[in-house]
């Protein structure tokens, strides 16, 4: 019988049993490496073959997915896409079914998700989503690990996001609904999060409110994120910037949040701009926990792609 392929392409295609079952196979590994113990995973995917695609810059995706093969005794390929015949015209269905043939698991860090999209149809192994401009759902099952790391239990509380209504933010709506927590977005109105993406998560039962004000998001939440005002893609930045005044970080607006609440950004930080020095480097600040969770949250997210276990 053939297996079924697992593909991790966005939050909302998976259950909230499957998405739980990743996460806390996540934080079973990264204790048991605490302890000493990750030798019990080092042949997980031995003889297995990771091939990352990148038609983007990267540091926190490559660097964890890499090192997390090699922690579970696989392999990782690393393929710019300079260097691939797809930088010559090959179409993305063919390098999909070539790939397929060499390796266990494909993973795409581009700016269109159609690319995504159109490799993961043609692709006869797994294929996880590194980053598209619509989405980035590893970055996002890594933040929950940490909120739980600090908060306890996700379902029930409240996130605020601050800033650009960007991928982050759509695979943060995926996740409220998935996992059932309250999710508040003040963006500039031109800035807005995909309103299809909005309702899908409000029909699946997400408590969402978009909204203008940073002041009325952040009240009492129990998390504070933000992101760069202007990504990779992004043209406009003189307009962005413009935009997006008042809607900084500081240590005024974290004092609105809950009396314990933590601060959360997924990388790189413009200080001083999405966010002030005193908040990124303060007590409330969980950024580096929150990019390291990325190599756990990953070799959870390879183990269920390429094996079905953990």
């Amino acid at each position: 019988m053939t297996q079924l392929k697992r593909n991790f392409l966005d939050i909302a295609d998976l259950t909230s049993v499957t998405l739980r079952e990743i996460l806390n196979a996540a934080a079973r590994m990264k204790k048991e490496m605490r302890l000493g113990l990750h030798e019990r995973h080092s042949r997980t995917l031995a003889h297995r073959t990771l091939a990352m695609i990148f038609e983007q810059p990267s540091t926190r995706t490559r660097i964890s997915f890499d090192v997390a093969m090699n922690q579970l005794g696989g392999y990782a390929l690393l393929l710019p896409r300079d260097q691939l015949q797809l930088e010559r015209g090959e179409s993305i269905q063919d390098t999909a079914r070539v790939i397929s043939r060499f390796t266990d698991c494909l993973l795409l860090r581009t700016g269109d998700s159609a690319h995504l999209a159109l490799l993961a149809s043609h692709a006869s192994v797994p294929v996880i989503n590194g980053l598209t401009n619509f989405s980035h759902p590893c970055q996002v099952m890594a933040d929950v690990m940490t909120f739980e790391e600090y908060s306890g239990p996700v379902a029930g509380r409240t996130v605020a996001w601050v800033g650009d209504g960007n991928n982050m933010v759509h695979s943060w709506l995926h996740a409220s609904a998935r996992l059932g927590f309250s999710i508040r977005i003040a963006t500039p109105v031109a800035y807005q999060p995909d309103a299809q993406v909005v309702d899908w998560a409000r029909r699946e039962g997400a408590n969402v409110l978009i909204c203008n004000s940073a002041e009325e998001a952040v009240t009492g939440v129990d998390c504070v994120m933000t992101d760069t005002w202007v990504s990779m893609s992004d043209k406009d930045v003189g307009q962005r910037r413009a935009a997006f005044e008042g809607y900084c970080v500081n240590q005024s607006l974290m004092a609105l949040a809950a009396t314990n609440a933590i601060f959360m950004h997924c990388l790189p930080a413009y200080r001083g701009e999405e966010v002030d020095n005193t908040v990124i480097d303060g007590p409330q600040s969980v950024v580096f926990d929150e990019a390291e969770n990325r190599l756990h949250v990953q070799k959870a997210i390879l183990s269920w792609c390429i094996l079905g276990d953990f």
